[in-house]
């Protein structure tokens, strides 16, 4: 069993502060095995019609508790919330811990009903600090979802994410009340993994896909909305120059793109013309967890002009970035320096998959990515 201490300590860390957690996130990616951690003097699993049944009446099951209560797939029950939020309030041994799949409702209902009770916390696949630097290719290459990282073979993990993205569009997408049919959904998410890395043109990904802007942005917010996308905003500022204004897209989980492409394995990535891109998304998305801020935080930033960032952040009142090189000696750019005093950045990382650490600047590391920092010390 791969330990996942940052995550446990996490949500540790939310039940000791609030009165509720809600440890959301995609299917699979192992909540419920995390929750399992936790002592709690009750389960319930909304999916196991013995649960359901126990619940029948709420209130008496649930007030007789007094110490940590879990509850799986509590979007099932959405009229649950006000009768936690009574208890909490009433109760004050009580503690929830609330699991739900991908869901913009669950996090509607609570947050309106839970106001000042509830914290939140979203679970995705393994992290590069849960596995041994051995694994760093195969975390890659399957993507962090745990039955696929953890598959005998290559084969396995390609079959149980084409099953993965097949249960996603035609169970999850409709379960949340979505509209969309599985098949539009799914060519999509196809067309989008070729942008992966790049600016989004919403006009041109319309024309492409034969739909309106709109629309474009509609399966956008329903892959972000789930997980399943993330869309990283342009840094705004003032500095004179034309600057990008357009979001960024990349697939959170590596293993999808590359299902997305039909990668099934080492060989036809490193051989793809999206290696590249791949790469980088990857490394973005290791690097930002180890952050450890929410998404809201993390934008890019890219003048018409050629220079750019790949990830920038605000912390302490400083200005950070990073910038993911796919080589194997990464130099200070003419890009770099631009950003570097434009940007008035107290530090620039340049990630990248080697294994040497050195500066090329006073303010510029070259760091690799086995190397990132579990938490980010914001060496000076």
């Amino acid at each position: 069993m791969i330990t996942r201490k940052i995550d446990f300590a996490e949500i540790k860390q939310r039940l000791s502060q609030f009165r509720v957690t809600a440890l959301i996130g995609p299917r699979q990616t192992g909540k419920t095995t995390l929750a399992k951690q936790f002592k709690a003097d009750a389960y319930f699993d909304l999916e196991n019609p013995r649960d359901v049944a126990r619940l029948e009446n709420p209130q008496l099951t649930l007030e007789k508790i007094k110490s940590l209560i879990v509850i799986d797939e509590v979007q099932r029950k959405p009229e649950l919330f006000p009768l936690i939020r009574y208890l909490v309030d009433t109760i004050p041994e009580q503690r929830y811990l609330i699991l739900g799949s991908a869901s913009p409702e669950i996090i509607k209902n609570s947050s309106e009903t839970l106001a000042g009770r509830i914290a939140f916390y979203t679970l995705e696949g393994f992290r590069q600090s849960d596995i041994a630097r051995s694994g760093a290719l195969k975390l890659w290459l399957r993507g962090g979802l745990p039955l696929s990282f953890l598959a005998s073979n290559d084969s396995g993990s390609f079959q149980w994410r084409e099953e993965y993205v097949r249960t996603f569009l035609e169970r999850d997408i409709p379960n949340l009340g979505i509209r969309v049919p599985a098949n539009t959904l799914r060519r999509f998410w196809q067309m989008v993994s070729h942008y992966h890395g790049n600016v989004v043109n919403m006009s041109e990904l319309g024309r492409s896909f034969g739909v309106a802007d709109t629309t474009v942005m509609h399966y956008l917010e329903i892959l972000k909305g789930t997980f399943m996308v993330r869309l990283l905003q342009p840094w705004y500022v003032n500095i004179g120059k034309r600057v990008v204004k357009r979001p960024k897209v990349y697939l959170r989980d590596s293993g999808l793109f590359h299902t997305l492409l039909s990668l099934e394995t080492g060989k036809a990535l490193f051989t793809h013309p999206k290696l590249g891109s791949s790469w980088e998304g990857f490394a973005l998305d290791c690097v930002w967890r180890s952050v450890n801020k929410p998404d809201d935080n993390a934008y890019f930033w890219a003048t018409h002009a050629g220079a750019e960032v790949d990830l920038f952040w605000q912390h302490d009142g400083e200005n950070w970035a990073c910038e993911f090189k796919y080589t194997d000696a990464p130099k200070l750019t003419k890009s770099m320096a631009v950003a570097l005093e434009d940007l008035k950045l107290k530090k620039l990382w340049i990630v990248y998959p080697g294994d040497k650490r050195y500066f090329v600047h006073e303010r510029v590391e070259v760091i690799p990515l086995a190397g990132t920092p579990d938490y980010w010390d914001y060496r000076k």
